[in-house]
């Protein structure tokens, strides 16, 4: 099993940036493609963005394209979001997820997701 911690949410401005990062072990971490979701109140949780086992494809929301970016470190086992110009609506818990194994490629479902981290609370304020 991946054991998966987010770190690096808080409180934010609209217009500001912040980096997730999410530190995993337990796990060959280089076996595993990862994504990030985000769940806000009453929401269900959806996929923010994806990336494949080397990095080699990434995939994004639309209303995250331009604004996010997607990376893993193989060798420190994290991955990490890149956010920028955060809007309000930006603010949710997002979530890292180590997925299934499988071919190689990207993971765009939650179900495609065995393993999860704890989540980290990201609130933009207007």
């Amino acid at each position: 099993q991946v054991q998966l911690v987010e770190s690096g949410g808080g409180l934010v401005q609209a217009g500001g940036s912040l980096r997730l990062s999410c530190a995993a072990s337990g796990c060959t971490f280089s076996n595993f493609a990862m994504g990030w979701f985000r769940q806000s109140l009453g929401k269900e949780r959806d996929v923010v963005a994806a990336i494949s086992r080397n990095g080699g494809m990434t995939y994004y929301v639309d209303f995250v394209k331009g604004r996010f970016t997607i990376s893993r470190d193989n060798a420190k086992n994290t991955v990490y979001l890149q956010m920028k110009s955060l809007k309000p609506e930006d603010t949710a818990v997002y979530y890292c997820a180590a997925a299934s194994p499988g071919p190689y490629g990207l993971r765009k479902a939650p179900n495609e997701y065995a393993d999860w981290g704890q989540g980290t609370q990201v609130t933009v304020s207007s």
